[in-house]
């Protein structure tokens, strides 16, 4: 009976222990094959720097362009691989945890799963019948893009050649779909220089977002910084239209035999080089627009059909090949070409090589800082010197034959460590000045110089005798180059250049257009293309708009409206209990809603209303005038305060300083702040051209003092009798009216009237211009009372305006 108990139980032992050792097997088995540390030779702890290092070494060391080994680009492609896991510390924490380096890998999981996995993958199942792949293709992952990576290099680089985006993730059918298309579409475009990218949604969502893309799967194009999206359908012959659409137009100009003389001139103008492409095809090649866009700020590109039979002249011209692509570069001599080549296969590294070697002219002319730190770079080592003998001269047609001259003595010296330019005195005036040390040269003048620091510091040395391009000058000059090539000590001067001024950069207006045409574009492609979802923050912003915008005309239609309408009479005094909020008036003046001013005369009748029970908050802008002065005055106190007449706390009135003498000294020795300092004006019997601002509520007041800024009298007076008969016709004409106002029971207004009589005497005549300008400055003084800066002069009681009585108040 033991016997019998206990044999299930050691099977079921041996049994367990078979698992155990399967399992076992599992996970050793399941252990990574690659390590990313041994594969860049880094040890565990590494920092990102030696794993950036590493990484540097290994790539130029297998790159397959290089390395012609035939496990090059596997090797390149797991060097690729490690550094993308080390180089992102979730998927390098994911590895360190569970060992686990592919990409559809979710990082976070369990050690659970880490096992489950390996189970899973010792059983056969056929994953295929449901399209799901297994993982992500390796040779794919050197395409993967992460968002440090691609605002560091590729960004910058989209300003050198386009680039073709996938926006993908992870169990994305439709992604599925378009793979054998989008591989295609990359062996065709990755060699003609089209950069591709891959950015995995699940991964990097926020370089997802920084591009736009919210849904997968997306093809993008970057050029120039821009992000553009395809719409269409997904094709070769789209994904290569959208790549030369992409481009920007007229890059490469179509060359004939008629207007061949008038594009290699060009290089005078546009100080470049020209390249001329010859082949049998009628469009461009997309490898040579491709080319044009990387070289466009150094060479101009032109394209010649040699199917064309006009064209048959130029090809013997040049004695062109038609059985082969030929490309021919031109510098300063437009008779002879600089450089040939010709290949039947013509590739993208034959063609950028031979742009890259000549794309500057024999003597280019400095027109911006970087064709400056290029041409001339900086000293790094002694045997990478670089003399740069340059040239100063000027625009003019005189200035022609020193220049061609300069030029014949460049081509016949040109040397690895000379490079020569030229400059225009007037263009690059900062430049010449701290090579001259401010001295003016009407001469050309040539000046060798060795950039030392990118600060702008350089040693340089002028040649003596300035240049007018004869052979005594050219004698010279090269005697000077092979001293200073045995010593370079040679150059004893030194200076710090400044920035050079860039002559080729647009205008204002045209970059502001380019923008604007840019900015509506990709508002017209959001438009047409986008779903709901993105256009909700832009039709948001545009409703609000024309909302804000429509309600404000229908508020303000409405309120000017209401305005037109006549008020109701409104009671003449306010509670006692009732105080004013504000002891000033508001800085922000309303525009007038008439076309003249209200002024009206104080008398005995609107004193009372409009000075001592003045409504608080209100203040009365006084004008003190005489009967000489009071026609000049007024126009010109109309004419100063017409842009406040819109406030309605403001009111304004003139006093006649004939009628009421005593009224202004009483109001000045009434004044408690005596201390100010106003004894001339008390003692000063003459108050025309004074202004006050009167709050009669308040009991205090704000002067302004006349002061003459125009002409003096004599002038005044010969200006003022030449005007004389057009200025009694027009007063005659126009004579105004004195408005009173009585705040008795009703308001009423009266308008100050004119004296009518057009005789006046000579001596008065001159006395009314020169007080005319004594209000020169009253715009001035109106703009610091309404802000509330002006000294305030308080008053116990306002005085009468009848000499007889003492105050206006008890």
């Amino acid at each position: 009976m033991v016997i019998k108990m206990f044999r299930p139980q050691s099977r079921i032992s041996s049994v367990l222990l078979v698992i155990l050792f399967i399992f076992g097997e599992h996970l050793v088995k399941s252990s990574p094959e690659n390590d990313p540390y041994k594969t860049l030779g880094v040890s565990k702890s590494a920092s990102q720097t030696e794993i950036k290092k590493a990484y540097k070494h290994l790539a130029r060391e297998w790159h397959p362009d290089k390395n012609k080994d035939p496990g090059a680009e596997d090797m390149f492609i797991k060097i690729t691989k490690s550094y993308e896991i080390l180089s992102n510390e979730e998927r390098r924490a994911n590895f360190d945890r569970y060992g686990q380096m592919e990409d559809n890998q979710a990082f976070g999981h369990s050690q659970q799963q880490g096992y489950r996995s390996s189970f899973h993958n010792s059983f056969y199942f056929d994953e295929s019948f449901f399209h799901f792949p297994k993982s992500r293709d390796f040779a794919d992952s050197k395409y993967l893009l992460h968002h440090a990576q691609f605002n560091s290099d590729v960004l910058p680089d989209s300003y050198r050649r386009p680039y073709l985006i996938k926006v993908t993730s992870d169990w994305c059918f439709a992604c599925i779909h378009i793979e054998p298309v989008w591989r295609e579409s990359v062996q065709e475009l990755e060699p003609l220089g089209v950069g591709i990218g891959i950015v995995d949604m699940g991964y990097e969502r926020r370089l997802a977002s920084q591009l736009g893309a919210h849904r997968t799967p997306s093809i993008l194009g970057v050029v120039n910084g821009r992000f553009t999206f395809f719409h269409q359908a997904v094709v070769r012959e789209n994904l290569r239209q959208f790549i030369e659409d992409l481009l920007p137009q007229r890059m490469v100009e179509k060359v004939t035999d008629k207007n061949y003389q008038s594009f290699l001139n060009g290089w005078q103008s546009e100080n470049k080089p020209s390249v001329l492409l010859f082949d049998q095809v009628p469009i461009f090649p997309l490898m040579y627009k491709l080319t044009a866009f990387a070289f466009r700020d150094y060479v101009r590109f032109g394209y010649v059909d040699q199917g064309e039979k006009y064209n048959t002249p130029l090809l013997r011209r040049f004695n062109i090949n038609t059985h082969a692509p030929t490309m021919l570069l031109f510098k300063e001599d437009t008779e002879k070409p600089a450089d040939i080549i010709q290949a039947r296969g013509m590739k993208r590294q034959i063609m950028e090589e031979f742009v890259s070697n000549n794309k500057f002219l024999r003597v280019p002319r400095l027109v911006n800082q970087q064709l400056f730190d290029e041409l001339c770079p900086v000293k790094q080592f002694h045997r990478r010197r670089k003399y740069c003998v340059l040239l100063i001269t000027g625009e003019d047609q005189a200035f022609v034959p020193g220049n061609e001259a300069f030029l014949q003595f460049a081509t016949a010296n040109s040397k690895e460590v000379l490079r020569f330019a030229y400059v225009y005195q007037r263009q690059q005036q900062p430049l010449c000045q701290a090579l001259l040390q401010n001295h003016a040269v009407l001469s050309p003048q040539v000046v060798i110089l060795e950039r030392r620091s990118p600060a702008g510091k350089v040693m340089y040395r002028s040649v003596i005798g300035g240049w007018n391009g004869s052979e005594e000058d050219k004698h010279r000059l090269y005697e000077q180059l092979e001293l200073l090539q045995r010593d370079p000590a040679y150059l004893t001067s030194d200076a710090t250049l400044p920035e050079l001024n860039n002559e080729m950069a647009p205008m204002f207006l045209i970059q502001w257009m380019n923008t604007a045409y840019d900015y509506f574009l990709q508002i017209y492609d959001d438009i047409l293309y986008s779903n709901w979802r993105e256009m909700m923050p832009i039709l948001s912003l545009i409703f609000s708009a024309l909302f804000i915008l429509f309600g404000t005309v229908i508020i303000q239609a409405f309120s000017e409206s209401g305005e037109d309408k006549p008020q109701k009479a409104k009671p003449r005094e306010r509670p006692k209990a009732e105080e004013d909020d504000s002891s000033r008036p508001t800085t922000s003046s309303r525009p007038p809603k008439k076309d003249f001013v209200e002024v009206t005369e104080l008398t005995d009748i609107t004193y009372t209303s409009n000075l001592v029970k003045l409504r608080p908050g209100h203040i009365n802008i006084v004008l003190v005038l005489s009967e000489a002065s009071k026609n000049a005055l007024l126009r010109k106190f109309a004419k100063e305060v017409f842009s406040f007449s819109g406030t309605q706390t403001l009111h304004f009135s003139f006093l006649n300083a004939d009628k009421h003498r005593q009224w202004m000294p009483a109001l000045l020795a009434l004044t408690l702040d005596s201390a100010q300092g106003h004894s001339d004006d008390e003692e000063s019997s003459d108050h025309t051209g004074y202004v006050l601002a009167l709050n009669g509520y308040k009991k205090y007041f704000c002067l302004f003092r006349p002061v003459f800024t125009g002409d003096d009298a004599s002038e005044a007076s010969a200006a003022f009798d030449s005007s004389s008969s057009s200025s009694s016709s027009s007063s005659s004409s126009s004579r105004r009216k004195s408005r009173s106002r009585s705040r008795s029971q009703t308001r009423s207004r009266s308008h100050s009237r004119e004296d009518g009589s057009g005789s006046r005497r000579a001596s008065s005549r001159a006395t009314s211009l020169e007080v005319h300008h004594k209000l020169d400055r009253l715009g001035l003084w109106m703009e610091r009372l309404m802000e509330g800066t002006l000294t305030r002069l308080r008053v116990h009681a306002w005085p009468s305006l009848d000499p007889a009585h003492g105050s206006a108040e008890s």
